[in-house]
């Protein structure tokens, strides 16, 4: 597990000096997980990878930390309460923001899969009308 945890926190140090040196606009943990799936697809994929018989240590890690992933909503929790003064003058500009991101969100995911779809959809015409040209 030291190991693992290492790797973890390694790669999102990696990937913050990464963001700061070369001032990219995405955060740190995203460029990190980013690293790290290159990591389990690339040559480190034997250190890192579950053999038959157990799984990694990496991912008992992971595990252990995505289910004890609620404690660390304990400090926005109190983040929240300790700025309800704020939250309470300036309740409209933040649920209009959270509208508004949701909605904006959800257009830019259907219109990008729409696209997506209607190019699978292409290929798979084309495709299908080169083979039967073929027969």
């Amino acid at each position: 597990m030291p190991f693992a945890l290492a790797i973890l926190v390694g790669t999102q140090l990696v990937a913050e000096v990464l963001r700061r040196v070369l001032h990219l606009p995405l955060p740190g943990p995203v460029i990190g997980m980013f690293l790290l799936a290159l990591a389990l697809i690339g040559p480190a994929r034997r250190w890192l990878a579950p053999t038959a018989d157990k799984p990694s240590a990496l991912e008992q890690t992971a595990t252990t930390l995505i289910s004890n992933m609620g404690l660390l909503f304990v400090p926005a929790g109190v983040g929240i309460v300790a700025e309800l003064g704020v939250l309470q003058r300036e309740w409209f500009p933040i649920v209009a923001g959270l509208i508004v991101s949701t909605v904006l969100g959800l257009i830019v995911t259907g219109v990008v899969m729409h696209r997506i779809m209607r190019r699978s959809e292409m290929r798979e015409l084309s495709a299908a009308g080169r083979h039967e040209e073929a027969n």
